[in-house]
């Protein structure tokens, strides 16, 4: 709660808590906000924005604010476990690296430098390709390579504290490694980490609209990319078609940045009683940052 209110006490916090917040609302309550079947013929093909359709129809007939709200479940639900799932396998990383250092730092950074340098997109498409589209075969792929960034913020973090005192008096009172790695160091490394990953929600946001715009999405998975994809024919005569799972699209992105930037503005000030993890850890190269 403390964090929550502090987010809420900064203006990009407010703005990318209210804009996920309302995305998240329409997608937990998509079956009520959106009663018509996204997936069944309601009226005309190609019929504009109108008091019966929102967003008007696409060319089968299809109510497109049905689809953009329940497109809404399984695009931030791709983009929230592939996220977590990297996460996970950075925080790991990352904590172990910078922990014992030495050859076992050596070596994980060289995986994780193989993993940065990783074209992720094409990686699904040819995943997709292999192995047939499905929303668990994207969250696996897009997690396991999202994760480089995640594991050397971590890092980067660690070291910053591995020899400061109290972890020392940890080690010195006999805590084991697991108590030090998840007890001790954890909690020091968490803001940063959040910070990079409200940045990885919006690259794997972006990616699954991207896999799904070209049409290697899961036709019985609808996402805002399918969407997208399905408009490409009717850029010029149905311009709602793309206007509005775009909009979706880029309101997610902008949110997850906006919280992303709130949370780094905490870490570099401080909130409450706990330690400001220092500005210059938190330093990332644009293009890793923004990497898609």
């Amino acid at each position: 709660m403390r964090i929550l209110r502090a987010i809420t006490g900064r203006r990009s916090g407010v703005i990318g808590f209210t804009l996920m917040g309302s995305l998240a609302m329409a997608a937990l309550l998509a079956p009520s906000l959106a009663t018509a079947d996204p997936f069944a013929i309601t009226g005309q093909a190609l019929e504009p924005p109108s008091s019966s359709h929102l967003m008007g129809t696409d060319a089968l007939g299809r109510d497109l604010f049905s689809g953009v709200v329940h497109g809404a479940r399984t695009s931030l639900a791709l983009a929230l476990f592939g996220g977590l799932l990297a996460f996970l396998c950075g925080t790991a990383v990352g904590l172990v690296a910078g922990y014992h250092g030495g050859i076992v730092d050596d070596a994980l950074m060289r995986v994780t430098e193989l993993f940065q340098v990783m074209p992720r997109f094409f990686l699904v498409v040819v995943a997709i390709a292999l192995f047939g589209p499905g929303p668990d075969r994207v969250v696996l792929i897009l997690g396991l390579t999202s994760w480089a960034v995640l594991a050397r913020v971590v890092r980067t973090e660690v070291l910053a504290t591995r020899n400061l005192e109290f972890v020392l008096s940890s080690e010195a009172l006999g805590a084991s490694r697991t108590h030090l790695l998840l007890r001790v160091l954890l909690p020091h490394v968490l803001p940063a980490a959040l910070v990079m990953l409200g940045l990885v929600f919006g690259q794997l946001l972006l990616i699954e609209a991207s896999v799904g715009f070209i049409g290697l999405g899961d036709p019985g998975a609808l996402t805002w990319g399918v969407l997208a994809g399905q408009a490409q024919g009717y850029m010029r005569s149905a311009w709602w078609l793309s206007l509005f799972p775009g909009l979706a699209i880029t309101t997610a992105v902008i949110a997850f940045n906006l919280l992303a930037d709130a949370v780094a503005d905490i870490v570099r000030t401080g909130y409450g009683t706990a330690t400001a993890v220092t500005a210059p850890s938190l330093m990332v190269p644009p293009a890793a940052a923004t990497e898609i």
